[in-house]
């Protein structure tokens, strides 16, 4: 899985998002995944993420139960610390679900939390950043905010609306944060992480 991949923003930032997915393998061992998917977004729920979320729900924090009931194909979890991807690794570990888990972030970060919960990453991808015509891409700190959504879900006009929003006093960096996280169709949008962002930009 890729979608994870191409967060933009500084090394600090990046430092307060990891994401977590769980994915079956077709005809190999997705027999009965459904309820091991479901598990393993109740194991990362004890763990305070900030965004849980599913293909067919999208990202629904304040609703998880909803989320986990309705998850069938991807579980996806996001954490803004190390200490709870560490906690839900190792939860992870003993549970021993049979699914593979994927997890974003700064790689020598996430190799360190693996480390720490008794595990070795299998497979290594990295991003190769964006080619092409890029001066036609929005500015650096709007792509920070929408590469959240791996889809490409969240409109660049909608993050400078919020930033407006923001400065006029209409809206806290945080109530921004969640008009944003519902159009990231699958839940990996980091709303702790984009409530810092909005705020900064809201500041210039």
């Amino acid at each position: 899985m890729t979608h994870t991949l191409h967060r933009r923003g500084t090394a600090e930032s990046l430092s307060e998002d990891f994401v977590m997915l769980m994915i079956p393998a077709m005809g190999i061992n997705d027999e009965g995944h459904i309820p091991k998917i479901q598990e393993f977004l109740r194991i990362a729920l004890r763990h305070n993420p900030k965004n849980i979320g599913s293909v067919e729900m999208g990202g629904m924090i304040d609703k998880p139960e909803e989320v986990i009931a309705n998850a069938r194909k991807i579980g996806h979890v996001v954490f803004d610390n190390e200490e709870a991807l560490i906690a839900t690794l190792k939860d992870l570990k003993e549970a021993n679900l049979g699914l593979s888990v994927v997890v974003s972030g700064i790689f020598e970060k996430v190799d360190k939390c693996l480390e720490k919960a008794g595990l070795k990453h299998h497979t290594a991808n990295f991003s190769l950043g964006i080619w092409g015509r890029t001066e036609k891409l929005p500015s650096d700190d709007i792509l920070e905010v929408t590469t959240m959504c791996g889809h490409a879900l969240i409109s660049p006009n909608l993050v400078k609306e919020m930033v407006r929003e923001i400065k006029a006093g209409t809206k806290t960096p945080e109530e921004a944060a969640k008009v944003l996280m519902p159009q990231c169709a699958c839940g990996v949008f980091n709303p702790a992480r984009a409530a810092k962002l909005l705020a900064a930009m809201a500041s210039k």
